[in-house]
């Protein structure tokens, strides 16, 4: 499959108008069958966290596989790069799960720890309960931003434990340098004040439901992501500093040689966030396939005034392919 270069309208071109609009509300209006099919799922994993997902089934017998989206951080199934997303692909076909991390969306009351990035085990789990309740049917898992950092760590830890079922992996604007992005984040004042809105109000959600456990008076007038997160870690974890925590899920120089199931990776030269510089270094595996566009920002890749994401039909084709049972990177 040839992909072609995103090039969008001369006034949706500039980075900080395709980040923004990824997350603005207006591009989900209207009708979503995938959200007049949802019911919400409750998932235990092994280690007796609970996540919250939202189910959308095909009236059968029209199925084509299943499609996993995973949003980023302080992002929820609600998001809308996910409900449009998801819009495109339940329209296409495809049953649709869309999994919230822990903390994230209205799942704050199901588990008494908070979330960390480093918590891979029960995202992983998750992943896997949902790709084997489909009885062999294909599964394809995407993942924006800070969710395309945990589907690109998912993805590698496959080669060692394989998940039945999981045909396709496709990674948009992923976290690569968490050190780096935090500090990309803190550099910008539109960016950085979206964030602490969001992280503020999941914080205070949480000590109003665990009051006996959390107390986060001294961390909520921080104004940059940085320190907070110092903070943070220093009286509610075991790190030693944002640094060590941020290494534990950092994907860098040789991390994803070992990718072995199909997976492709979408960024763009022009995201605010994260830096373009770092998938040059990358040494990925010959499973693994990085599209670089030009333009796109961050989690946004909008094509036109219909503000459709570019990746959409790429994601379609890819899925479509890999689901048939065909092997190997699609070129």
């Amino acid at each position: 499959m040839e992909s072609g270069t995103l090039n969008p309208p001369f006034l949706l071109k500039p980075a900080g108008v395709q980040t923004a609009l990824a997350s603005a509300g207006l591009r989900a209006w209207g009708k979503n069958s995938m959200v007049d099919a949802a019911r919400e799922v409750i998932l235990t994993t092994v280690e007796d966290v609970r996540l919250l997902g939202v189910m959308s089934r095909q009236p059968r017998p029209h199925h084509k596989g299943l499609a996993i989206l995973l949003h980023g951080w302080e992002g929820s199934s609600e998001s809308t790069y996910i409900r449009t997303t998801g819009r495109f692909l339940f329209s296409r076909g495809f049953d649709v799960f869309r999994l919230n991390l822990r903390d994230h969306g209205p799942s704050h009351h199901l588990n008494t720890g908070i979330f960390y990035a480093v918590l891979l085990d029960e995202v992983f789990d998750a992943v896997r309960q949902i790709s084997e309740a489909e009885n062999g049917n294909p599964v394809f898992l995407a993942g924006f931003s800070l969710g395309g950092n945990f589907v690109l760590r998912i993805a590698r830890r496959c080669a060692t434990h394989p998940i039945d079922g999981l045909k396709q992996v496709f990674s948009i604007s992923p976290v690569l340098d968490p050190g780096k992005a935090t500090d990309h984040i803190d550099n910008s004042r539109f960016i950085l004040k979206y964030f602490l809105k969001k992280w503020r109000r999941s914080l205070a959600i949480k000590q109003r439901l665990y009051p006996e456990h959390y107390d986060f008076s001294g961390i909520m007038d921080v104004d940059n992501i940085r320190e907070m997160t110092e903070r943070l870690l220093a009286r509610y974890s075991t790190y030693d500093n944002a640094s060590a925590y941020f290494k534990g899920y950092t994907l860098i120089n040789n991390d994803l040689q070992g990718i072995a199931i199909p997976t492709t990776i979408l960024t763009a030269a022009d995201d605010p966030i994260i830096p373009v510089e770092d998938f040059y270094d990358l040494h990925t595996s010959a499973a693994t396939r990085l599209i670089v566009q030009p333009h796109g920002g961050h989690n946004g890749f909008l094509e036109g005034w219909r503000l459709n994401g570019w990746y959409e039909k790429v994601m379609e084709e890819l899925f479509e392919k890999n689901g048939t049972g065909n092997k190997g990177i699609v070129d």
